[in-house]
C-alpha cells in the first residue's frame, strides 16, 4: 500500500494518479471481494481488542469529491464491526455556534477517546477546501490553517491517537456516471442536489486545493493515502488493508481482569 502513501515533502500532482489503478492486487474483483471479507473479520477482531484494552485511539479521515464513495466505504469496510466502539462524525455547514469559534472547535469535540475508532466523513479539511474554492474566507485566513491543522493532528498523535487519512480519488468521467445514476434512479434522488452540478464546474479548483492539502499536511504522524476509487471493491480493499495493518502494528492485547478469578465457580 506504500504506493498510495503521500510521503511527507513529496510533491503530489493528482493528474498523475490513476483512479483506475488496481496494481496492488492482481487477483481481480472476485478474489478481491473474498480478501475483503477476510480483512473485515480481522478488523472486527482488532476493533474488539482496541475497545477492550482502552489504551489506543484511532482516527480515520475520509475526504473525496462529490460521489467519491465515502458513505459506501464506511458501510463496506466497517461492515459487522461492533458499533459500540466505532463512531462516525460528519461535518456539514457550520452552525452559528460553530462559526463563533475557531474552525477546529467542533472537530476537537468528536475526536476518539481511549478504545474508540472514529471515522470522519469529511473533516476539518473542508476549511482549506470548500472555503478556499468558494472564497468564503480570504487567502490570508485559510493559508494559515495548514500549519494549524498539522499542529492539531500532532497534538492528537502525541496523546495516543493513530491518524489515517484517505482521499478517495475518482476522475471527472466517473463522477458524471455516478451523478447520472442518481438522477436516473428515483430511489436515489434524495442524494442528488442541483448544487452538485455547480460544484462539478469547480473541479479543477478543487483538484488544486486538494494537491495543496496533500503537499502541506501529509506527515509521519498523520499520513495521507490517495486511494484509487473508480473501482469500489478496490477502494475498500486498499482502505481495509491499510487499517488492518496499522491496527496490527499497535500490538494490542486483551487486558487481564482487575479481579482475582482463581477458584471462581459458577453454580
Amino acid at each position: 500500500m506504500k504506493r498510495y502513501l503521500v510521503e511527507p515533502g513529496k510533491k503530489i500532482v493528482l493528474a498523475e494518479r490513476n483512479p483506475n489503478d488496481t496494481r496492488a492486487f492482481e487477483g481481480g474483483k472476485e478474489k478481491g471481494l473474498k480478501v475483503l471479507q477476510e480483512l473485515n473479520l480481522e478488523l472486527q477482531a482488532l476493533q474488539e481488542v482496541l475497545y477492550a484494552e482502552q489504551k489506543h485511539r484511532v482516527l480515520v479521515v475520509l475526504q473525496a469529491m462529490d460521489t467519491g464513495g465515502k458513505d459506501g466505504a464506511i458501510r463496506r469496510v466497517f461492515e459487522g464491526v461492533n458499533p459500540q466502539g466505532v463512531k462516525v462524525a460528519s461535518f456539514k455547514v457550520p452552525t452559528p455556534e460553530e462559526m463563533a469559534h475557531d474552525f477546529l472547535w467542533r472537530v476537537h469535540k468528536v475526536v476518539p477517546g481511549d478504545g474508540d475508532l472514529v471515522i470522519f466523513n469529511r473533516s476539518h479539511y473542508e476549511d482549506v477546501l470548500v472555503v478556499r474554492v468558494h472564497e468564503y474566507v480570504p487567502k490570508s485566513v485559510w493559508k494559515k490553517r495548514y500549519d494549524q491543522i498539522n499542529e492539531f493532528e500532532k497534538l492528537l498523535a502525541e496523546n495516543g491517537t493513530t491518524i489515517l487519512k484517505f482521499f478517495l480519488h475518482i476522475d471527472k468521467d466517473e463522477q458524471k456516471e455516478r451523478l447520472q445514476a442518481r438522477l436516473d434512479d428515483p430511489s436515489k434522488h434524495w442524494k442528488f442536489r442541483l448544487g452538485d452540478l455547480e460544484e462539478r464546474k469547480l473541479w479543477d479548483q478543487y483538484q488544486e486545493a486538494y494537491e495543496d492539502v496533500f503537499n502541506k499536511t501529509s506527515t509521519e504522524y498523520a499520513p495521507w493515502y490517495i486511494v484509487p476509487a473508480n473501482r469500489k471493491w478496490y477502494r475498500d480493499l486498499v482502505i481495509s488493508t491499510v487499517l488492518v495493518n496499522t491496527l496490527k502494528d499497535l500490538k494490542m492485547k486483551y487486558p487481564e481482569s482487575e479481579e482475582n478469578l482463581d477458584g471462581v465457580v459458577i453454580e
